[in-house]
């Protein structure tokens, strides 16, 4: 689905009340005492309870990381956090509040669910976006306002399947995925393409619905095919008890899977059931680059733990706005901060060297990932 049907879909008239009733926010006390001209603030919205929590607890972490950093070199930054707990009236809420509040940008929110029902309105406000975990296809066709640093599905599962292809060897494929998300959707529909673009059957294709718990019946039809290898796109909850029930009924097939596997909690949950797991990523803590490696440094110091993709892409995400806002030579003037970050050549992160496309999509570099006892390595 085009992210500029669910524009109408949501109707002019809504969006323009929503608009508006974020704008008379201004008298929000939170807004009053952080709006001076010299410090930025950055909306950021994402799920910080719920399901899907731990997406959102990683970005969170890379994003503060990354002010704290900004506010010590002397560019001064104020990040205006909401959890939107993953549903998209939550995440609505959020981003209203937010323009109440006068932010110059938004990072956020975490789904491609939240976004659809979001950006429409900051789209409308003239607020500059940056989605840091958005996947689905046709996310920034709704405006010019609207840009991401992840890597949109169309981009990514072609290089998972080409790559995995030319290393395994598998002719034959099932596919199993979750048709009440868009992400998972979009993921299902590239899968099928690319594998068909490498001559690949597909001999099997099950469905689930997310919150789901009991996957026997999809995977016992499944194994009745015998497939060489199995797609999985879901996230990491409901990925985990799959791979783990795949694992018990003795079907030890490589898995490919979209970007909700790109998270160590897989391997938590799933524990050896996530051995020989496949997914690609724009980020690896392994790349030989010396920011890269300060940063998961720094990172595991500050945390006690290992940066996943999710931190570090919204760690990434800070540092491209207030390069933007640099390069503008303003932190209030949203027209021309869009303009500067649309201008984005070879902005060089944590995970690689970005530019943005004519689309606002994300020119980066991706690695083919495998998991072995439970960690995400490099697999090319």
């Amino acid at each position: 689905m085009k992210f500029s049907k669910t524009v109408k879909t949501i109707g002019a008239a809504m969006i323009i009340a929503a608009v508006a009733a974020g704008m008379t926010g201004c008298g929000n006390k939170e807004g009053a005492a952080s709006g001076s001209n010299d410090t930025a603030q950055i909306g950021f919205i994402a799920a910080l309870s719920g399901s899907a929590s731990a997406y959102g607890i990683s970005q969170q972490e890379g994003i503060n990381m990354a002010a704290e950093e900004i506010n010590k070199s002397g560019f001064k930054v104020n990040i205006q956090t909401e959890d939107s707990k993953g549903a998209p009236q939550d995440a609505i809420n959020a981003a209203q509040k937010m323009m109440g509040n006068h932010v110059s940008v938004i990072i956020g929110p975490m789904t491609s669910n939240e976004a659809k029902a979001v950006w429409p309105m900051t789209q409308q406000a003239g607020i500059p976006t940056l989605g840091i975990s958005i996947t689905a296809e046709g996310m920034t066709d709704g405006g010019n306002y609207l840009f991401r640093n992840s890597v949109p599905e169309s981009m990514n599962i072609p290089q998972t399947v080409k790559k995995t292809h030319a290393m395994l060897g598998y002719k034959n494929v099932a596919i199993l995925y979750a048709n009440d998300n868009e992400q998972h959707v979009t993921a299902e529909k590239y899968f099928e393409q690319a594998l068909k673009a490498e001559g690949v059957n597909i001999v099997a294709k099950e469905t689930f619905a997310s919150k789901d718990s009991d996957f026997s019946a999809q995977l016992t039809n499944i194994q009745g095919k015998n497939p060489d290898a199995v797609v999985i796109c879901s996230l990491y909850q409901e990925g985990a008890l799959i791979l783990k029930r795949m694992r018990e009924m003795g079907m030890n097939q490589p898995v490919l899977g979209d970007n909700g596997f790109v998270s160590p909690e897989l391997g938590k949950l799933a524990g050896k059931a996530a051995d020989n797991v496949y997914v690609s990523s724009m980020w690896s803590p392994n790349r030989n680059d010396e920011k890269t490696k300060a940063f998961v440094a720094n990172y595991t110091k500050k945390y006690g733990h290992a940066p996943d993709q999710f931190a570090a892409g919204a760690y990434d995400g800070v540092y491209m706005v207030v390069d933007a806002m640099k390069r503008a030579g303003t932190t209030t003037d949203k027209a021309k901060i869009r303009d500067a970050m649309a201008q984005m050549k070879n902005f060089s992160g944590v995970c690689g060297t970005f530019s943005f496309n004519e689309k606002r999509d994300p020119v980066v570099d991706l690695v083919l990932l495998k998991m072995k006892d439970g960690v995400f390595q490099a697999a090319n």
